[in-house]
This record gives C-alpha cells, structure tokens and sequence, in this order.
C-alpha cells in the first residue's frame, strides 16, 4: 500500500504540471490604521483593502482528495476482497461486517476531506471530482497489479533477492498478525531469560 501511496503522489505531482490548472481565488481583507500623533489631526483613519489571488500552486487534480481517496478505496478492497482472517489464541479478527463498516468509515473519512477542499476554496468541485476519481482508479489499479505480482509468485521471488534480504523485507500481511506476532515473539523471549536465570 505505502508503494501505491507514493505512485499516486507522483501521478499527482505529474497531473498538476501538465494541466496546468490555477486554484480559486481567494478574498483576502487586509487592515490599515493610518494613525496621526499630531495635536491638528486627533482623528485615526481605518482602511480595509480587499484583494484577490489565486493560491500556491496547481490545483488540478486536488492532492489531498486523490489521496485520501487512494486510501480508502484501496483499503477498502483489501478488507473486503484480499484479507484473510486467522484468529490466534491472543486474538480475534474482524467480521466481514465490521470489516464492511472500517471500510464505510473510511471512505466517509476520504469524502469529508474532499469536502473541505471545496469549502475552504483551495479546490474547484471539478478539482476535488477529478482528484477522487484518480485516487480510487490508481487504487482499483495497483489492487490489481499487487494481486497479480502475489499469483504469478514474482513477490516471491522478490523477497528472495539479496537487497530484500538486506532491508529484512517480509510478507507479513496476509499471513501473520503483526500484533499477534510481535507479542509471541516477546514471550518467547521472555520464556528464555526466565530458563536462562534457573540455570
């Protein structure tokens, strides 16, 4: 997932500079006091100076819509479709139903913060749309291209290359809870030192 992150990041990156879309402008009221100190001219005067301009950089398509859509579209058909629950003695797995409710979670999260890209005026709707529509086909693709490179056993191979190696690179995610694993692992440990002590 954090590789498809970084892909859509850099499509993102690639889309702004070749569309080449401005953001909304953006009022902007600026407050003046021309104060007098002279005994003549008791009076202050106030001045408010609205302007407009555009903000920094592109807008199209919205970064943090097409990100925040990534991830929950990705996430959301890894825990409907890809996860494969195994429940250990230290742990029970989600249902499909609550993994049905993350995942609605998550895209009510992804639709909120598209949301307020519009009502804070950094995006256009039509930025925000497109944004969302390029995270969640970036997801629906890189779910895709994982899946394959997990069948046809190139990630496999790729755990077996000596730069995989070096990095400790696993496959833990479909296979082994983390959580679960990391606890075990902290047993056994503690297990030894205690065996270790009685000697």
């Amino acid at each position: 997932m954090f590789a498809g992150q970084m892909a859509c990041e850099a499509s993102n990156w690639l889309l702004k500079r070749y569309i080449k879309e401005e953001r909304p402008q953006r009022k902007f009221s600026t407050f003046i006091c021309m104060c007098s100190f002279s005994e003549k001219q008791n009076a202050d005067k106030f001045f408010f100076i609205a302007t407009e301009m555009n903000g920094k950089g592109y807008g199209m398509p919205s970064s943090h819509a097409q990100f925040v859509s990534f991830f929950s579209v990705y996430l959301t058909l890894f825990l409907l479709l890809r996860h494969q629950p195994h429940p250990t003695h230290t742990h029970t797995p989600l249902t499909l139903f609550e993994r049905f409710h993350v995942s609605l979670l998550a895209l009510v999260s992804a639709a909120s913060v598209a949301a307020s890209r519009i009502y804070l005026n950094y995006h256009t709707p039509k930025q925000v749309l497109v944004g969302s529509a390029a995270g969640a086909i970036l997801a629906i693709g890189w779910f895709i291209v994982v899946a394959y490179i997990r069948s046809s056993g190139w990630l496999e191979w790729a755990l077996e290359t000596d730069l995989a190696k070096a990095f400790r690179m696993r496959d833990l995610v479909v296979t082994e809870d983390l959580m679960d694993a990391g606890w075990l692992r902290w047993r056994e440990m503690r297990k030894k030192r205690s065996v270790e002590k009685k000697r």
